[in-house]
């Protein structure tokens, strides 16, 4: 460690210097007056252009100078302004044109007119009411878009603030600028900064060779001998850079290197020395990840990152297609699997993994914030945690980059919505479940069995995300996506929701910030059948998935669904706000045909040309729907406004999807409906989500804030006993299987398969790793109780069985085990 310095004794004649220089200092350095302030500021950094004007004049004084707002307006020289004083600030001459005595008014609320055929002036912009520039009828100030003769034209008002105009840079004149001053004073005030100048050319150098230098000439000799440096002195240490804006370069892991682009104000940060600084800001709108996200009041504009960790036949086409030839081809993550197992030549199951690496990187997430958004929903299977006996996922490996996720969601300001995409035994019997075929959990013989499973899987994900290095990043769960109600039905499903929503809790705290948003979906079931079914749930989100594009098929063109989500849904998303709390759009698209190739499945149609499964006829060719290289200015435009209309009706929306991947057998998107990227790219999504803000034209839209409860404030976590009693679990009978006791069922004699960190690695030009605590997996060592197990000796089904099957004898279970927490 090197000594400290020391200053020798002065000498007479360097005290004499130093004390005139600093009352040099102080005689020239008053910000409220002195002529020249960048001297000022020279010495010390005290002086400001935006305080260089003489005090505002006396308030009790009757009048003021103002900036001109018309042509006609008297001009400042004609006001009673005090001599040498400054433009008043954050004031407009309406404020003074009424001289009646009542309390004062802003701008924004004041009487003040203008006539009909002047353009609103500068002054009436951000200085004073902070409205944008556009043309005036009555002067007053406005804050309603649709507001008669305000939303119309290329001048319209808009609810959110896009940009700004030009004449807003001048507001500092309006700060800043000084009463006018006569030529005898501009005389003095030269003359003055000439004696100025010659002063500096003596005292500065004197200060920095006489005084300065001697003071800092020796080191210390009163230190320590244990802090006396015993080797050559180090060298500088390296300037490592940890955050940057638009224009910063990014180095990614591999080596690769891009631009990281964000108009927006959002900055990323980033430190290996302090993996979780949570310092990051997504956009200037957003709540920077240290700061509160005020759901209701702040907006969640989010996208899906589908097919990355649980692939999609429609999304990432060309992993399936590469075996679509052969005798069994591959429709679902489960028969994909089998196929890549059975490739060994070409790596075998370690594919997948090659997907993860590369179809979503840290750019994707960069160019997420930049795009204007602040939220990621991340689909993930539940293999992420963990795959039993025969099922031939890759277990493990996709936490793996959920943790890179997390990290790069961090760097970049994003928050994250993990969503349990596939549950075993499946919710719906969709491709997107892991499996296609059956209806596994809650329904039939397995039923039960695989929701004590898919319970122990949501309650490790709780855990781990609900610690502290976390929980401010995956600020939402999604512990179950699209179940099929119409078979499970909202009774055994609401059973399973009030469970799963007590162990979130359980393992992260009630209130806010302690763990995150249990995000419960409407299981296709109107939003108001859900609306006070869980009484005071603390931090409970509802999420649906409009899309037109499964329903009937139409040959409208796309212009013809302008306002079609404001109309579908608009109503519905206001009353469920009040009605229930936070709600959210999980998904939603710009597709309004179920043209796509694979999008209903491999192989199987499209409705619109008549070739899907029960289509009743043909509609049309899907080549106008799917050949984005042929958009016209016009199509581009009717997506994009779809797209607008879409996001204002759903309020809280996360897009499906980032990215889709090209066709190996075309080389192109063939789902460009589903493309946040490709319509950035091709100028059918907006560039700044903010557009979106009053393109429904929502007259009564539901007004913020939720419910302190709603939010984990006051009675956050407050539920009736008489809910529980209502929903219990378990369930006394399930769908097609009948009384739950009679049914397979698991122990909780399993040991807790907690989640791994990520690995830190040494910061660069450093071979020591960070100390850095990054968690042992387990948030709450208070919940010990092991998972589910088989018991020995009893029968059990394929999780995914018909579930006409009828189910074995039951039999007894062993007692609960209680497992110790991680150490």
């Amino acid at each position: 460690m090197l000594g400290r310095l020391k200053a020798k004794p002065m000498t007479g004649i360097q005290i004499y210097l130093q004390f005139a220089f600093r009352l040099f200092q102080l005689s020239i350095c008053r910000p409220s007056s002195h002529p020249f302030p960048s001297f000022c500021l020279l010495f010390r950094g005290r002086c400001h252009a935006l305080y260089n004007a003489p005090p505002s004049p006396d308030p009790n004084l009757s009048t003021f100078q103002f900036s001109e707002m018309r042509a006609n307006d008297p001009s400042s020289s004609a006001t009673n302004l005090p001599a040498g004083a400054g433009t008043p600030r954050f004031l407009g001459p309406a404020l003074y044109d009424d001289t009646a005595l009542r309390p004062r008014d802003s701008f924004a609320s004041s009487a003040y007119q203008t006539a009909d055929s002047q353009p609103a002036s500068v002054y009436t912009s951000s200085v004073y009411a902070l409205n944008e520039q556009s043309p005036r009828f009555d002067g007053r100030y406005r804050d309603d878009p649709n507001d008669t003769n305000f939303d119309q034209g290329p001048n319209a008002v808009l609810m959110s603030p896009i940009g700004q105009s030009k004449m807003l840079e001048e507001k500092r004149a309006v700060y800043a600028a000084p009463a006018a001053k006569s030529r005898k004073k501009l005389i003095i005030l030269a003359a003055l900064a000439v004696l100025v100048i010659v002063a500096l050319a003596i005292i500065i150098p004197i200060y920095f060779t006489l005084i300065r230098s001697k003071s800092e000439a020796e080191p210390s000799q009163d230190h320590d001998d244990d802090n006396k440096p015993t080797t050559n002195k180090p060298g500088k240490p390296e300037n490592r850079i940890v955050t940057g804006g638009d224009g910063s370069e990014i180095t990614m892991e591999d080596g690769t290197k891009f631009t990281y682009r964000n108009s927006f104000g959002g900055y990323w940060y980033y430190d290996e020395e302090d993996p979780f600084n949570n310092g990051a800001r997504a956009q200037s709108w957003s709540p920077a990840l240290n700061e509160t996200f005020h759901y209701g009041t702040d907006k969640i504009k989010g996208v899906n990152v589908g097919g990355w960790l649980l692939p999609e036949p429609f999304i990432v086409p060309g992993l399936f297609e590469k075996y679509h030839s052969t005798s069994s081809p591959p429709v679902d993550e489960w028969t994909l699997s089998e196929a890549m197992r059975a490739d060994t030549g070409s790596g075998g199951i370690n594919q997948l993994e090659d997907h993860y690496k590369t179809f979503i990187t840290e750019k994707d997430f960069a160019e997420i914030a930049g795009a204007g958004l602040n939220y990621v929903r991340i689909p993930i299977g539940y293999w992420a945690v963990e795959a039993r006996d025969n099922e031939p996922f890759l277990a493990h490996v996709s936490w793996q980059y959920f943790l890179k996720a997390i990290r790069w969601a961090r760097k970049y300001g994003l928050r994250i919505n993990i969503d349990l995409h596939a549950l075993p035994g499946s919710q719906n019997g969709w491709n997107h479940s892991g499996r296609l075929g059956t209806i596994g959990l809650l329904n039939g013989p397995m039923g039960f069995a695989n929701a004590q499973r898919s319970l122990d899987i949501i309650r490790v994900i709780a855990e781990f995300i609900s610690q502290p290095q976390y929980r401010d990043v995956v600020s939402m769960f999604g512990f179950i996506n699209e179940p099929q109600g119409s078979v499970v039905g909202q009774e055994a499903l609401s059973s399973f929701y009030l469970e799963a929503y007590k162990i979130i809790r359980n393992a992260g705290g009630t209130g806010e910030g302690n763990g995150p948003f249990a995000t419960i979906h409407d299981a296709f079931f109107p939003r108001d059948r859900w609306a006070g079914i869980f009484p005071n749930a603390d931090r409970m989100a509802l999420d649906s998935h409009p899309y037109l594009c499964f329903g009937p098929q139409s040959d409208s063109p796309m212009s013809s669904y302008q306002k079609t989500p404001c109309s579908n849904w608009g109503s519905s998303v206001n009353n469920s706000m009040a009605n229930f709390g936070l709600s959210v759009a999980g998904e939603f698209s710009n597709a309004v045909t179920d043209c796509g190739l694979w999008l209903n499945g491999v192989d199987l149609g499209t409705r619109y040309e008549g070739t899907y499964i029960d289509s009743p006829e043909r509609i049309g060719d899907c080549a106008i729907w799917t050949d984005w290289t042929k958009y016209d200015d016009k199509m581009k435009a009717d997506i994009k406004n779809f797209a607008l209309a879409s996001m204002d009706a759903l309020q809280d929306y996360f897009f499906w999807t980032w990215k889709i991947g090209n066709s190996s057998a075309s080389g192109k998107v063939e789902c460009p409906a589903w493309s946040y990227q490709l319509g950035l790219e091709q100028g059918w999504m907006p560039k700044d989500p903010r557009e979106a803000a009053g393109a429904c034209g929502n007259i009564s839209p539901w007004q913020p804030p939720l419910n302190a409860w709603q939010t984990g404030g006051a009675g956050a976590g407050d539920i009736p006993a008489t809910v529980s009693n209502v929903y219990p679990w378990p369930p006394a009978t399930l769908s097609h299987a009948g009384a739950v006791s009679l049914l397979p069922s698991y122990t909780e004699t399993g040991p807790i398969p907690t989640l791994p960190a990520p690995t830190l690695t040494a910061p660069s030009g450093s071979t020591a790793t960070p100390t850095v605590d990054v968690g042992n997996g387990w948030n709450n060592p208070s919940d010990n109780a092991g998972i589910a197990a088989e018991i020995s000796g009893c029968s059990y089904l394929d999780p995914w069985v018909d579930p006409s099957v009828a189910p074995p004898l039951p039999c007894s279970a062993a007692s609960p085990v209680i497992t110790p927490p991680p150490a």
